[in-house]
């Protein structure tokens, strides 16, 4: 128990929890002030929550073999699901039925990409595919489907200005926010979250498309091999993901849901004005009050011209 509890680096207080004992019975254990063999009942909350199994309290149970099973991934958590095109959106589809939680990698997502602009990813489909991607699209832009997905600041910024690596016209720009606008505007299953990806982490935070579905406890995530997606099913990752993602102290600095649409108004305005990056900050500072949100995404050259 010793050993579990300072590879865990929880708090005292927070062990104690999941022990469910008071702190300082469990502190006199862990710095062994006494001698005590803990009840079967007390071991039965270590597994379960830390998804151990039952071997490491037996007595055979050599120091080697302990270590290596409070230290492997439970095979049965984890999942590599590899498949072609047709496969993947198939596996999608079904995993994101009724609804999703979605962190997205870059701006725009793939559904509204697709709406608007294929041409720079089109590939050389079967009829099967372009089916799937079309009632994937359906169901995406469906006023009842439940959708909560999370962009970052950084990659809206870029898709908007950047000249670098950007294939968007200005009028698929314009288009693919008006089209985000339409969708989650005053629509109570679908909220749009702008996250600072810079206020948790200095290089922003880069992640591989991640969805949730914490009522049927799945959460899966796209790896850098595009035909391979890893799929997570250990109940505490999923929920403590989860958290990050809904409870305001605990998620990354954002842009309120029933405030995107107005950002988003603004981006489309400037863009058709066509003006540059300073002046969208210039906009959003004075209308909204979400104006060193997104200066924490500029340069420090940017930063130090304002």
């Amino acid at each position: 128990m010793i050993e579990i509890y300072q590879r865990s680096e929880l708090s005292m207080s927070k062990f104690a929890n999941i022990l469910k004992k008071d702190r300082r019975t469990v502190s006199s254990w862990i710095y062994r002030e006494v001698e005590v063999t803990p009840k079967k009942e007390v071991l039965e909350h270590i597994s379960s929550f830390f998804r151990y199994s039952d071997e490491i309290w037996n007595e055979n149970c050599e120091k080697e073999e302990f270590l290596d099973i409070i230290t492997s991934i439970p095979t049965k958590d984890v999942k590599i699901i590899e498949a072609n095109h047709e496969g993947r959106l198939k596996y999608i589809l079904k995993n994101e039925s009724e609804q999703r939680l979605v962190i997205h990698p870059k701006f725009p997502a793939s559904v509204y990409r697709d709406v608007i602009s294929p041409k720079f990813y089109a590939q050389k489909e079967n009829s099967k595919v372009d089916a799937l991607k079309k009632e994937r699209i359906d169901k995406m832009l469906n006023y009842a489907y439940k959708s909560d997905e999370w962009h970052d600041i950084k990659s809206l910024l870029y898709f908007c200005f950047s000249e670098i690596g950007n294939f968007y016209t200005k009028e698929e720009k314009i288009a693919t926010l008006e089209l985000l606008y339409d969708t989650f505007h005053d629509n109570y299953n679908k909220r749009l979250y702008l996250f600072d990806s810079f206020s948790q982490k200095i290089y922003g935070l880069d992640t591989m498309y991640t969805s949730l579905d914490i009522k049927n406890n799945i959460m899966f995530f796209k790896s850098p091999l595009e035909s391979v997606f890893i799929e997570i099913r250990n109940k505490e990752i999923i929920e403590k993901i989860h958290r990050h993602f809904t409870l305001s102290k605990e998620s990354p600095a954002h842009v309120k849901p029933n405030d995107a649409g107005k950002i988003l108004q603004i981006l489309i305005m400037v863009l058709k004005q066509n003006k540059n990056l300073v002046d969208a900050y210039e906009e959003i500072n004075l209308k909204t009050s979400y104006g060193e949100l997104f200066k924490n995404n500029l340069s420090l050259s940017v930063q130090e011209r304002l």
